[in-house]
């Protein structure tokens, strides 16, 4: 359920706001892979979470291109 609502977030934004959001997952994502090395991660779903999220965002680009291409056309 939660993921249909980030979906529909993302669908609402531009792709410079998606391209923002996904770099900031991606930092994300280091850091937690970063604090891995140095210190035990409590919580080691985030790595699946945030890979998920950035796939979202990826998705959520992905369709907002091909729409744009498509009605310039």
């Amino acid at each position: 359920m939660k993921q249909i609502g980030f979906m529909q977030k993302l669908q609402q934004l531009s792709v410079e706001d998606l391209q923002k959001k996904l770099e900031g997952t991606r930092q994300d994502l280091f850091g937690l892979r970063v604090n891995a090395t140095s210190t035990q991660v409590k919580d080691s779903s985030q790595y699946k979470k945030l890979r998920q999220q950035a796939a979202r965002i990826l998705t959520a680009m992905q369709a907002k291109k091909a729409s744009a291409l498509s009605s310039q056309q």
